[in-house]
């Protein structure tokens, strides 16, 4: 047997590859671990954490403003404002803190870290800035880049962002028009919008959110509309021109004019430079193909996270890491996409897992529906809000949990109950059966499941 520098090379630091890197660590490794630029990658930099350190101010910011509605007095919501300049150095603060906690677990693990890209020279060789460094596996956890369509042309001057630069704005703008309906698009929508921004949202489809159940998506559109964002559905974008969006929309020409416009139709798989296709791994398109164990077409190569483009998210590249390892390791483990939750980091919140209505019909599946409204639930109204609602996609005959779809207070805390309930094969009586607590938003979730059933207590 060849005799290699490391057990395990990693190339990425992001919540994949540092994950996959540590845990390999612990099950007696040798690992090496190569990032060219942030230690957290997309999700601790310019993602997950900085979005929603933003938008924690933004809810303070409505808080405040509401504050008269809660009893409270001497507040004047007139002289309420964020300093970006601020806001800007918590996040900082915040970021950095993450990334300081990163690098200090993967020296606490004796991992070797090296700064710079890495390149494949062959299946168990990579030059990292320079250095050649030999391995026995190989894991990709390159992550995403955003995805800048060519089809939308740009004339003329214009202020384009993607949510890189938009994370670091320094002003807010008067107005930004953002091109995307989905999970980026739209929680920079609610933060713009809480920040003072007139908001326009253009999207293709006629539903914003895919991923959630149209019936959710449709209640926090009509939440946001609410609070003064304009959607403009089946809009098919052409170009930017100066300071507007030209789109097509039913047949007709129209346009936005925005002091920014926010591009925000999705990310694609970083494999730059990184000499994948030489040495012989398969793509399809643009992600590297892998199976349920995460492998390449090359035995000792394995990919995980973004750049095997099955689930951007970075609790999905986490586990993969995870899974990628007791591969290695000759342990059973198999990727489960079907039952990998989802949330959105509006107010309310929406969080969801499995199957949509429409999908398990679509499927041919007999169901039944639960649905159980945050106007019934105590600790909804104790927290100012009861928009929403819990919804449950069952198998009829069987009870088996398919789908479950929430919007409203702190439901993105809620939906791991789910996601171990969905993982055991629990059934909808056994959710209904477990005691929760009240009162608490929690208390809609056996609710729901008995109303699919028809025997809510708390609803007709």
């Amino acid at each position: 047997m060849a005799a290699y520098e490391f057990d395990v090379l990693v190339i990425g630091g992001g919540p994949g590859g540092y994950v996959a890197a540590i845990k390999a660590a612990k099950e007696g490794k040798k690992v090496c671990i190569a990032e060219r630029a942030n230690f957290g990658g997309v999700c601790l930099n310019e993602g997950c954490i900085p979005t929603k350190t933003l938008i924690k101010t933004a809810n303070t910011l409505q808080e405040i403003k509401e504050a008269a509605s809660f009893g409270i007095e001497g507040v004047n919501p007139a002289n309420v404002s964020v300093s970006m300049e601020k806001l800007q150095k918590r996040k900082q603060g915040v970021v950095q803190t993450l990334v300081g906690g990163v690098k200090g677990l993967l020296r606490g693990n004796k991992v070797t870290v090296m700064e710079g890209a890495a390149s494949f020279v062959d299946a168990h060789t990579v030059d990292v800035a320079g250095k050649k460094v030999t391995f026995e596996y190989g894991i990709i956890a390159t992550g995403s880049n955003v995805l800048v369509p060519s089809f939308i042309k740009r004339e003329g001057t214009n202020r384009i962002l993607t949510s890189r630069e938009a994370l670091n704005i320094d002003a807010v703008p008067a107005s930004i028009a953002i091109i995307g309906g989905g999970v980026i698009g739209v929680e920079f929508a609610y933060l713009f919008n809480k920040l003072g921004s007139k908001v326009t949202v253009l999207e293709l489809m006629e539903n914003i959110l895919p991923m959630v159940d149209e019936e959710v998506s449709g209640m926090a559109k009509k939440r946001l509309e609410k609070d003064g964002v304009t959607f403009h559905m089946g809009a098919k974008v052409q170009a930017v021109k100066d300071n507007a969006v030209l789109f097509e929309k039913g047949g007709k020409a129209e346009s936005v004019k925005a002091d920014c416009v926010l591009m925000a139709v999705g990310r694609v798989p970083n494999t730059e430079g990184l000499n994948a296709e030489k040495i012989g791994i398969a793509f399809e398109k643009a992600s590297i193909k892998t199976d349920d164990r995460l492998r390449t077409n090359i035995p000792n190569i394995y990919a995980i996270g973004d750049v095997n483009g099955k689930v951007m998210l970075a609790h999905t590249a986490s586990h993969e890491g995870m899974v990628a390892v007791d591969a290695i390791c000759g342990k059973h483990a198999r990727m489960e996409y079907d039952k990998i939750p989802s949330c959105i980091y509006l107010d309310p919140e929406i969080a969801c897992i499995g199957l949509t209505e429409k999908q398990a019909r679509e499927r041919g599946l007999r169901v039944k529906i639960g649905k159980f409204p945050m106007a019934a639930n105590g600790k909804s109204l104790v927290e100012g809000d009861t928009d929403g609602m819990a919804k449950v996609i069952v198998d009829a005959e069987f009870g088996e949990i398919l789908g479950v779809h929430l919007y409203g207070k702190h439901t993105t805390d809620m939906i791991a109950e789910l996601s171990v309930a969905m993982s055991m094969e629990a059934t909808a009586d056994e959710i209904i059966h477990a005691i929760h607590p009240h009162p608490t938003v929690s208390e809609s979730l056996p609710e729901a499941f008995m109303a699919a059933y028809g025997k809510a207590i708390h609803c007709m």
